[in-house]
């Protein structure tokens, strides 16, 4: 199996990982509130990941890039836990999904080179099928919380583009500058919780706490260190489009574990994501095939 092909498969179990993750973040925030939550989760993922610094300290430019990355995982990570509180869960899908479309914007803005029409045609599809795979409740007038989820998809699509441009081609370790990233996250959401971290966490009991261990380990850790890798060996857009279908997972879990029932227009809307994602692959492998390997350190 190719390298692109490898990374695809990993991107979609990130998407598995994270869709799996709405119904336990949102337990643990009620018990524990956004800023304990995210700084537990950071703190966990730290620690976790920290001997791999004793084992290859970072260089400056590493170092570098690794704080940057861990400002901008943090910026998403806080305004799309935020928004999604104080919205409605269609428009939060939506607006986040926005992020498949904005990504290869912005990367075609960076590397001076766009993907043929066809792609954002194919984005385009998947972000309808997200529209009609979320649009149950019904939209909203526009809130506070859109304008943190559309700021959230905005960071997002940097992120990811600034994770593909500023690694690529450099003998960067991934797990080096996913470690670094994780451990700018504990620092922020530590200061930013302060006094109510100890007694937030003291509070949570043992189901929360493997809650805890689900986004630190595989929403983070995990899905930090695949998707970091993938995207130094394909594209932020490609990566992007991959990742976009979390909502496709985050419902057919539903469904398959809670009882949840599957809409005709969700279904559709299944379809769509997966027919676009499926086309916007093929577009992004062509643009992307006269383009020389570029050997890259784990």
């Amino acid at each position: 199996m190719s390298t692109t092909r490898v990374g695809d498969v990993l991107l979609l179990a990130v998407a598995v990982v994270w869709g799996s993750s709405y119904l336990t973040a949102k337990t643990l925030v009620v018990a524990g509130g956004v800023l304990v939550v995210l700084a537990l989760r950071f703190l966990v993922s730290a620690a976790a990941m920290l001997p791999l610094l004793v084992r290859h300290r970072p260089s400056r430019p590493e170092a570098g890039i690794g704080i940057l990355l861990g400002v901008t995982q943090a910026s998403v990570l806080v305004l799309e836990t935020y928004g999604v509180s104080l919205t409605s869960a269609t428009n939060a899908g939506v607006l986040i999904s926005l992020t498949i479309l904005l990504t290869p914007i912005l990367e075609g803005l960076v590397a001076r080179r766009w993907l043929p029409a066809r792609f954002f045609l194919a984005a385009g599809v998947a972000v309808a099928g997200v529209v009609l795979l979320v649009a149950g409740p019904g939209l909203r007038a526009p809130s506070l919380g859109d304008a943190l989820m559309l700021a959230a998809a905005v960071v997002r699509a940097v992120h990811v583009t600034l994770s593909a441009h500023l690694t690529r081609g450099h003998a960067f370790r991934t797990t080096t500058l996913t470690t670094l990233q994780t451990v700018v996250g504990a620092v922020l959401f530590t200061a930013a919780a302060g006094s109510s971290l100890l007694p937030g966490a003291a509070a949570l009991d043992a189901g929360a706490w493997l809650g805890v261990l689900h986004l630190a380990l595989g929403c983070s850790v995990f899905a930090f260190v695949v998707q970091l890798w993938a995207i130094r060996r394909t594209s932020a857009a490609r990566a992007s489009l991959l990742l976009g279908t979390e909502p496709v997972w985050a419902v057919l879990i539903g469904v398959l574990l809670a009882g949840e029932h599957l809409s005709v227009a969700a279904a559709a809307g299944i379809v769509l994501v997966l027919a676009g994602t499926y086309y916007g692959q093929r577009m992004e492998s062509r643009a992307r095939s006269a383009q020389p390997a570029v050997a890259l350190v784990p």
